[in-house]
């Protein structure tokens, strides 16, 4: 396995040990930053980010550059996702 790709991994076990803790710590949290995931928006946005940095990256890189890709577009769809005014439909659930 390419150092880069376990890099990526080590990245993304970062994140989803992130969203383990802060639910340990208060219940509830760990939805919460996971909510990313129900906005269609959001989803698209990291989508998008993931296909034109996978088409680059694969030109360049090869298959390892698939993995980075992938992970880029669950961080760009988490950091587009935002709460949402009361009455607007879609997105995360407010809490």
């Amino acid at each position: 396995m390419d150092a880069s790709v376990l890099t990526a991994a080590i990245a993304a076990t970062a994140l989803v040990c992130r969203a383990a803790f802060l639910e340990w710590r208060d219940p509830g949290a760990g939805r919460r930053v996971w909510s990313f995931v129900r906005d269609r928006r959001a989803l698209g946005a990291g989508l998008a980010a993931a296909v034109l940095l996978g088409a680059v990256g694969w030109s360049r890189a090869g298959a390892d550059a698939l993995v980075w890709a992938v992970l880029t577009g669950v961080i760009v769809a988490s950091l587009t996702a935002g709460r949402r005014q009361p009455g607007e439909r879609g997105g995360p659930p407010e809490s």
